[in-house]
């Protein structure tokens, strides 16, 4: 941060900064952690892609937004895009305690967005530092009572992919979204929960030759149908 010449949050923006690392990265990620045990990935998208709905209805009900029926409908829309492309993940019996770990998180990850808004603004660089920081500090704590072990990776690949989680999947993508969130409303910026397994579908497609078919298709369109509807087609007051 030294380099760059920028200020840690400070005041009212450090508090906003270590509740939103807190939530978004400490007990979303462990309640995540702990749901994934049990649900298939697929299945965890599908919870996952209800924060656009969740972040609505919970600025509506904290007063940060107004109600549009217009971003009600993109968001079931997209959510139905994301069960057509998992319907092969979903399981015929799920576990209570986990589905309830996934919903959870999807929650939380939605009240930090919208509790963020209601903070000064600070650098996108130096909030997601400070957040991520916390949420580490908490996922640690918890790790070292449940008596995990840490050893570390002994393979080149393992290794090549954790540099890339770090790097670019969680620092870029963090900073990327804390940028779109200081300027867009939360629930129009956590739209991008949707896209996530659109682009991981046609990754996989390119760089592992997975089969796309008419579900994953469809799907697809269905949720850019939900992510244009609820957040890209412009307001009107």
């Amino acid at each position: 941060m030294a380099v760059l010449r920028l200020a840690f949050p400070k005041g009212r923006s450090a508090i906003g900064a270590f509740l939103y690392g807190s939530l978004n990265f400490g007990v979303a990620y462990a309640l995540l952690y702990y749901a994934l045990v049990e649900l298939q990935a697929g299945f965890g998208q599908i919870v996952l892609a209800l924060v656009p709905l969740a972040t609505l209805l919970i600025a509506v009900l904290q007063r940060q937004e107004r109600f549009r029926v217009i971003a009600l409908v993109g968001a079931i829309v997209g959510l139905g895009g994301i069960v057509v492309m998992s319907r092969t993940s979903l399981p015929e019996r799920v576990p209570l305690l986990s589905l309830l770990a996934a919903v959870g998180s999807a929650l939380c990850v939605a009240q930090a967005a919208v509790l963020l808004r209601f903070f000064p603004r600070a650098h996108p660089v130096t909030m997601n530092a400070l957040g991520m920081a916390t949420g580490a500090v908490l996922l640690l704590a918890g790790s070292l009572l449940a008596g995990e072990s840490h050893p570390l990776p002994r393979d080149g690949e393992t290794w090549a992919a954790l540099v890339y989680l770090i790097v670019v999947g969680s620092v870029l993508v963090f900073v990327l979204y804390l940028f779109v969130l200081a300027r867009w409303s939360a629930s129009r910026t956590t739209y991008g929960f949707l896209i996530i397994p659109v682009v991981t579908v046609a990754l996989s497609a390119w760089l592992d030759d997975e089969k796309v078919g008419l579900g994953l298709v469809l799907g697809g369109v269905l949720v850019l149908a939900g992510v244009y509807v609820g957040a890209l087609r412009p307001v009107r007051d």
